[in-house]
């Protein structure tokens, strides 16, 4: 009931401090598709969750994955169309700051950027709050790669690995028991766990699937779905040789 009354205007705090339509926002993002991301030490890795479309539909036309700059890349979960908005306006932010200082954006300043962006549609009478949240990754000038994540309420924060999205609460558990150091100084181990991570709630393996990489200076690579069903084929094999494993020493 109290919800109803302090629900209509944004800019209104319920007398126990919430902001309601930020929080609904904030549910929006747990109805969008999961998204993860990891940070090694010398690569980026996004995956995501990627719905099924409809047979007569182009699926090119269906992204999940933004790339902001030639070193800056983003998967949201969410809605899509207040997505489209925000990645143009990051996109031409990042423009600006090379026109601006001559040097590439760094990711510490495109990640406050886009979540200041949020902020300010939490703050002004007349708007409605982005109803999704981003993971950023990318690298700096020095090589050093570096994860972001924010939410709709304009907050931010850096990590080495989290997810987003349906069922993002049990996929940063697990990533939380299975990311180490030693995981992040393999390239080829930071791409397993993302797909390991994701199939813990994807069902029908690679199809669903949507993986893209970025390694110290290369550019971004969206992975075809062969490449894709081949890693979810691996690592289902590992999975499942390490369940045998635990099973036969837990026998003994």
């Amino acid at each position: 009931k109290m919800a109803s009354s302090y629900d209509h205007a944004i800019t209104v705090f319920s007398p126990d401090g919430h902001l309601f339509q930020v929080e609904y926002a904030q549910e929006a993002v747990k109805k969008g598709s999961t998204a993860v991301g990891l940070r090694g030490d010398s690569i980026v890795v996004l995956g995501v969750e990627k719905k099924s479309v409809p047979k007569l539909q182009d699926e090119r036309t269906v992204r999940k994955i933004h790339k902001l700059d030639d070193h800056v890349c983003m998967a949201f979960a969410g809605l899509t169309a207040d997505a489209r908005i925000l990645v143009n306006m990051a996109r031409v932010e990042c423009q600006s700051y090379r026109l601006t200082v001559e040097d590439p954006v760094s990711m510490s300043y495109i990640a406050r950027h886009i979540a200041s962006v949020k902020q300010h549609f939490t703050q002004r009478p007349g708007l409605r709050p982005f109803g999704l949240s981003t993971l950023i990754v990318g690298f700096d000038y020095d090589g050093s790669a570096h994860l972001f994540q924010t939410d709709p309420s304009g907050t931010y924060h850096e990590w080495k690995a989290n997810a987003i999205g349906r069922s993002g609460k049990t996929v940063s558990e697990f990533l939380e028991k299975h990311y180490t150091d030693e995981i992040a100084k393999s390239d080829e181990a930071c791409i397993k766990l993302t797909v390991r991570a994701l199939l813990e709630v994807v069902q029908s393996g690679g199809k669903n699937i949507e993986l893209a990489i970025m390694k110290k200076g290369q550019p971004l690579e969206i992975l075809d779905t062969k490449t894709v069903e081949k890693l979810v084929a691996e690592t289902e094999k590992e999975r499942d040789e390490e369940a045998e494993a635990k099973k036969k020493a837990g026998g003994k």
